[in-house]
């Protein structure tokens, strides 16, 4: 099952993989030769501590690096409690419960805001979320504004001295790019592990009650913990690539899965609640077959083992009046190569109402281009 929790503790794995990163092979291999502590004279002992430090140091100037990232950001980072109101079967008021989470101030438009998780602070009004500082400060949030089908919520706050991240670029992310991870597990504030990105684009999870349609995770194993949910994933410049939310587990502790939202994505949902209040997502008409894959792929002879097959299209749509068919399949979209159905709803979600797109499709054996104004999914979903 995939519960969502937030990443913890640095595994043996790890460590024994960045030493043999910065740790030269020759110094390996004369680690490996050196005669055991019992066969060597005090002299040669000195000396061996000697060679030891010298080679040590160039570990220590690597590891200064990680030291440096972990500086600039914890005075960014959170910890959040929240209760939530709860009720029996039959709809009595019971104890409240209580959600321990993580996040990260932000600064847009000279207003500051804590981004986390909606599951962190759904159903908890105002009053009963508070959100304790770097320094030991608490405060409560202003306003709170989330979006239940990505799991976004962005909390606005306001204090002297609050300090925002800085974001990166989670689309030049790439599989085997160091990551770290910070957050509060177990109620631990400041905790920070590190891994790499294993996978991009995870989705279709099962998370909580599946209330979260649009998923296009990344996957790191940094080790993940519970309280850790809304904390940032960062890549080693210091800057925000992620925020965790997830990881795959059979016993609540980590297991070497875990999932964070692209920071690309959640911030494309993020602003259109600061800005807007609420958010407004893209749509172009069509019904996708969920059995299309890679062997169907290659079957019709695409130039990619990849993309969405149309199985129908919605009468008076962007996509009828693109002139769309059943059969096409969608394997492009502007510049990005469409993975399968999921990957397609989620590239189109994102893109503003009423612009103009480019998508390739297959078609009779070959490539056609066309245009697509695409419509509001709000408007879609009233009809």
């Amino acid at each position: 099952m995939i519960r969502r929790v937030d990443t913890g503790a640095r595994r043996l794995a790890a460590v024994l993989l960045l030493i043999s990163l910065f740790v030269p092979l020759g110094s390996q291999i004369a680690a490996a030769e050196a005669p055991s502590s019992s066969a060597v004279s005090p002299e040669a002992r000195e000396r061996l501590y000697g060679e030891i430090a010298a080679e040590v140091a160039e570990l220590e100037r690597k590891g200064n690096l990680l030291k440096k990232v972990v500086q600039l950001v914890k005075p960014t980072v959170v910890h959040i409690e929240a209760k939530k109101a709860a009720t029996d079967s039959h709809g009595l008021s019971r104890r409240p419960s209580e959600e321990a989470g993580s996040g990260v101030v932000i600064e847009r438009n000279e207003k500051f805001y804590v981004l986390t998780n909606r599951h962190v602070i759904r159903d908890s009004a105002l009053p009963q979320i508070k959100v304790r500082l770097a320094d030991g400060r608490t405060l409560y949030p202003k306003k709170v504004l989330t979006d239940q089908a990505t799991d976004v919520a962005i909390m606005e706050v306001a204090a002297s001295g609050l300090v925002g991240a800085r974001l990166g670029d989670s689309d030049n992310l790439e599989i085997g790019d160091f990551v770290l991870a910070v957050g509060s597990p177990f109620g631990l504030s400041h905790s920070v592990t590190y891994g790499i990105i294993s996978a991009k684009g995870r989705r279709d999870l099962k998370l909580g009650t599946g209330e979260v349609k649009y998923q296009d995770f990344l996957q790191t194993d940094a080790a993940i913990n519970p309280g850790n949910s809304g904390g940032p994933l960062l890549n080693l410049r210091g800057e925000v690539v992620g925020i965790n939310t997830a990881i795959a587990s059979s016993s609540g502790g980590s297991e070497g899965i875990g999932f964070a939202i692209p920071i690309n994505m959640f911030m494309r949902v993020a602003t259109q609640l600061a800005d807007r209040g609420n958010v407004v997502r893209a749509y172009l008409g069509v019904q996708l077959d969920r059995r299309f894959g890679a062997a169907k792929a290659v079957e019709l002879g695409l130039p990619y083992p990849s993309g969405a097959l149309v199985s129908g299209i919605t009468a008076k749509s962007p996509a009828e009046s693109a002139e769309l068919q059943v059969g096409d399949v969608i394997y492009r979209l502007d510049d990005v190569q469409v993975e399968d159905d999921d990957h397609l709803v989620n590239l189109v979600s994102l893109k503003p109402v009423g612009k103009e797109i480019e998508i390739v499709v297959y078609r009779s054996g070959k490539p056609i281009v066309l245009k697509v104004r695409v419509g509001d999914r709000g408007d879609f979903e009233r009809q």
